[in-house]
């Protein structure tokens, strides 16, 4: 056979091999092509079943005075993180609210200021599932800007030349007011009882009162309205916050993720920025 004969024959050979190559490789394609497409089909459908959880709607939540400023907060980063969302609040002290709940108001979260005012959504088997403290709360004195009265005990309102304010007893800043009292052995009269810590911090903030016992996060809330002033009985009268979903939520999908909010770190670091304090 002749060297150009050969030479033909094994192109014709590398020409066969490199078509069954390309046939090859052809297969090896479709059948990546047919997972991949499998693959699209599970990732979409994944998607799609993804997409059919998300929350939409409005959530109503039930929370205590006290958290007002921190619930909203919240409530915007709710929004903003779940699109088509809205968050509607209804403040108050946690005994009215609870009462609200027990006689039938519409709501999917209930947060309370004491385990006491939530034991009344419980007990009429309100609540869906067991409530979760989430944070716990710490009594202060609300003074005048600048304590002009110069109070820096709770002994010291006691005065009876000092117009004091507190929550009523009925609610949970009035109870851990009075628990600190008793410990103390300390006797109060003070010139009105409020429905809600927010209404006792007010009417220091009118000048109405000279000073109120609140919590420490409504003193921080408001600023240079009020001075602080720390007590150490306090520390007996620490209260817990549980929050709830409430059995007949009209959305409770949404409510869940509230509560998910409220509890994940990012609802803790706004918590404890406004002074509240780890469960």
């Amino acid at each position: 056979m002749t060297r150009t004969a050969r030479r033909n024959r094994r192109t014709l050979q590398w020409a066969g091999a490199g078509a069954a190559a390309l046939l090859a490789l052809s297969a090896c394609s479709s059948s990546d092509d047919s997972s991949s497409t499998g693959s699209g089909s599970s990732a979409s459908a994944s998607a799609s079943s993804s997409s059919s959880e998300q929350v939409s709607g409005t959530v109503t939540v039930f929370a205590a005075a006290s958290l007002k400023e921190s619930f909203e907060k919240l409530g915007e980063q709710f929004e903003q993180q779940h699109p088509g969302t809205k968050v509607t609040f209804s403040f108050g002290g946690s005994d009215s609210l609870a009462a609200s709940i027990t006689g039938g108001a519409p709501a999917d979260v209930f947060a309370s200021a004491s385990p006491k005012t939530m034991k009344i959504v419980t007990d009429a088997g309100d609540a869906a599932g067991t409530p979760a403290t989430f944070v716990r709360n710490q009594l202060e004195i609300a003074t005048l800007p600048g304590n002009p009265d110069k109070v820096g005990s709770l002994k010291d309102l006691t005065n009876p030349d000092l117009k004091v304010v507190l929550c009523d007893e009925a609610v949970p800043c009035g109870a851990a007011a009075q628990k600190a009292l008793d410990a103390s052995k300390l006797k109060l009269t003070p010139v009105s009882y409020e429905e809600d810590v927010k209404s006792a911090l007010n009417k220091v903030v009118l000048k109405e009162a000279d000073a109120a016992v609140v919590y420490k996060t409504d003193v921080k809330a408001a600023g240079d309205k009020v001075e602080g002033v720390e007590f150490p009985e306090s520390a007996d009268a620490v209260n817990d916050y549980p929050i709830a979903l409430l059995k007949d939520a009209p959305n409770a999908a949404a409510a869940k993720a509230f509560i998910a909010l409220v509890q994940s770190p990012e609802g803790r670091q706004v918590l404890t920025e406004a002074g509240f304090l780890e469960p």
